[in-house]
Formats: C-alpha cells, structure tokens, sequence
C-alpha cells in the first residue's frame, strides 16, 4: 500500500517507492530502496519535500501505524512500477521523472538546460558502471528519466546538448559518452521520421550501448597511449560483455540489446564481434555505429585530441564500407555539413565559429566573426546569418583551431 509523507516523516526500516521532484534536483539513482539511516540523511538533506513509500514492503508513518491497512489514508493516484526490494546502499545518485516537453527553445537557453542535464546524468551513467563493476544487476528502467530529458532537450533544439556533450574532458569522457550518443541518437532518429517510441529506443540504446566498458580493466579502459594487441583485443570484447551484462539484468529491449552488441559492426562486413554485412545489420545499429565513431573522433581522449566536427564528417564520408550511406546523410543533415563550434574561414577574410544551424540552408549557418585573416588581427564580434537574401559572405573552407593558436574555441560560441 503506497502512502505520501513528508521527508521529515521518513525513517529507518521505511520502503521508499518514488521521490517526488525533478530527478536533476536529488542525490538517488535509483528511487526504489529500503530506506536505512544513511539514506534518510541524504534525502533530508537534498531538499526532496514529499515521498511515496510502500507500508506492505517496509515500516508505516507513525501517526497511523496502528491504523488496520483499510483505514489507512488513501495511496497516491499516480501507479508506481512493480518494486523490487534492494538494500539502500544500492540508493546512487540521480533518478526521477524527467520535465514535461516544451516548445522550441532558442539554442543559448538550451544550452544551460543542457549542461544541467549532463551533469546529472554523467552520475547517473557513472553510478551504473560501479554497479557493473561490483557485480551487481544494473536497473536500466532507473535511465527512462533521463532517456526522457534527452529526447525533450534534443526536441527543443537538435544542436545544444550535442554540442555541449562534444566537450567533455578525457577523463569524463566514458560517462559523457554514453550521453553524448544517446543525444545523437535521438536527433538522427526524428531525422529519419523514426516514430517516438522508436526515438525513444534509439536513445536509450545509445545511452547503454558501451555498458560493456565497466568491466574492462581500468588500467586498459583509461590508458594514455596506445593498446597493445592484447589490450585491443580486450576492448573489443566489450559489445559482448555489455550484451549479456544488459542480458544478465533482465533487459528485454531488443533495440538497447542490439545496439550493445552490433555497434562495431561495419556495412562491408569487417566490424566486430560478428563481422556482420550490411544487411545483417540492424537500422539502430547501423545508426549508433554512426553517432558513436562521430563522438568518439570530435571528442578529447587519454591519448588524443578530438578532431574538429566538419573535418570528422568529411573523413567519416571518405571511409568506403564503414557506414550505411542513407544513415550518414541522414546524421550529416541533422547536425549540418558545419556543426555548432566548428571554426572556419570565411570568403571575406575572416575566421569565425559556427554558433547555429539554418535547417533549409545547410551550407549557410549563423556564424560569429571574430578575426581578420589579412589583418591578422582580432575584429570585434559579430554575428552574421549566412543563409540572409541580402548578405554576400560564405564559408570557404573549415579550419582546424590548433593551426591558429585556439584552445579554447567553445568560449565563443558557448553562453
């Protein structure tokens, strides 16, 4: 029997089902626990004011514990899932509904929405791969919420939680990787007029897809330079692991399932670990080998800096056999043949940043100029949309920020 409670009312030996809120705003990967001192603690503390417990799985509030379960006030009307009992230590870091969907929003505001998302869900991420290491079951229905706030993020506006994603730090980058994907994937399945529970899957896929990586020995996982043939073989282990460890879990989503075990395959049939041909290859897996390879190229590592976007695209375009043809495109389009961030150079002898797309004009975005190639000199800023009937500039090429000294390129672009 399901009550609400104040957090103030909860105490040890309490079954918690659901706590109320945004999941961004507490501490709990998982919302379904046996509530011990240490859990109270955390939950008074976060500021989570209401509760749902469950009085047949754990102690009842005090002030009608020995009230006969008929006279007892009536439960929540919203249904909760099915609980499953599990000690409180299991009780990670963040988990609940996600925000309701709203319209379109401008890429700066979605920006701040996108970093918040981020860091939760990096915890969230991390707290599954611990659970992975330690031997324990993953709980992936605890990801829905997040699954959710991505697809929401990605449908207010395609580009920022991408373009946010794309510049993590190499040692967040296992955690922000599975975000990172799972934002691509959303967006290049809504390009591909994929229905909404279908954009769904591709999300939460593309969040679950590397789950295999959290038994990968660490010192392989997070090595600076690189693999020796023995360490290589060991990571291409890792589509197996993360199929069955999904498996071992009680996954049944034939998508996420898929994608964790076919996301290396390659359409010429020298992908791993089946060495599947393109037709074998699933949609979904065809797409997350896409996003993945994308995220992985554009993306600081141990062992590399991460390549900027329109140079990823046009090598990813030169790979004869790695890609289904239709997908790139596709994922081309939806993030634009000059992503958000990518630095280039102008016809009118000025480098500037991509700061946003122009949907019906792909080879024109809006850009910010900040320098002057023939000066040689900055200039003040700008923004300049492309794709204007009145304005007679154009990109003539994409450059790489390194040739010109730039570190840190996302402080103009970024809000």
């Amino acid at each position: 029997m399901l009550r609400t409670i104040r957090s103030d009312q909860l105490r040890p030996g309490m079954y918690v089902q659901r706590l109320s809120g945004s999941w961004l705003d507490h501490p709990f990967w998982r919302s379904s626990f046996l509530a011990d001192a240490e859990a109270v603690s955390r939950i008074r503390d976060s500021g989570v004011p209401e509760l749902v417990i469950d009085v047949s799985l754990g102690l009842a509030p005090e002030a009608d514990a020995h009230l006969p379960a008929e006279a007892a006030p009536a439960p929540a009307p919203a249904p909760a899932p099915q609980p499953q009992p599990e000690p409180a230590q299991a009780a990670q870091p963040p988990s609940a509904p996600a925000a309701p969907r709203k319209g379109v929003a401008n890429f700066e505001n979605e920006v701040r929405n996108a970093r918040q998302l981020l860091a939760s869900g990096r915890a969230l991420v991390e707290a599954m791969f611990s659970e992975a290491r330690l031997g324990r079951a993953i709980d992936p229905d605890a990801a829905d919420p997040l699954v959710d706030a991505v697809c929401d993020s990605v449908l207010r506006n395609p580009h920022a939680l991408v373009s946010v994603a794309r510049l993590k730090t190499a040692d967040d980058y296992t955690y922000l990787h599975s975000m990172a994907v799972a934002g691509l994937m959303t967006a290049l399945a809504r390009r591909l007029g994929l229905p909404e529970d279908a954009v769904h899957a591709a999300a939460k896929g593309g969040l679950l897809h590397d789950m295999g990586k959290a038994v990968a020995p660490l010192h392989v996982l997070n090595k600076p330079g690189s693999l020796t043939e023995d360490e290589y073989s060991t990571m291409r282990r890792h589509p197996e692991d993360g199929h069955r460890l999904l498996l071992e879990s009680g996954v049944d989503d034939a998508a996420a399932l898929d994608i964790a075990l076919h996301h290396h395959e390659k359409m010429d049939g020298t992908g791993y670990p089946h060495r599947l041909p393109g037709e074998r290859i699933s949609q979904m897996a065809r797409m997350a080998a896409v996003c993945d390879v994308y995220d992985a190229i554009t993306s600081d590592r141990p062992y590399k800096r991460g390549w900027c976007p329109a140079e990823s695209l046009k090598r990813m375009a030169s790979w004869t056999g790695h890609f289904d043809p239709a997908i790139f495109q596709a994922f081309v389009k939806s993030l634009g043949i000059y992503p958000v961030g990518t630095l280039v150079r102008l016809q009118s002898q000025h480098l500037a940043v991509v700061i946003e797309q122009v949907p019906t004009a792909l080879l024109k975005p809006r850009v910010r100029i900040f320098h002057c190639t023939r000066r040689q000199a900055r200039v003040l800023m700008r923004d300049v949309d492309l794709s204007l009937a009145g304005c007679d500039d154009r990109i003539v090429q994409s450059e790489a920020p390194g040739d010109w000294g730039l570190r840190d390129l996302e402080k103009l672009w970024l809000p």
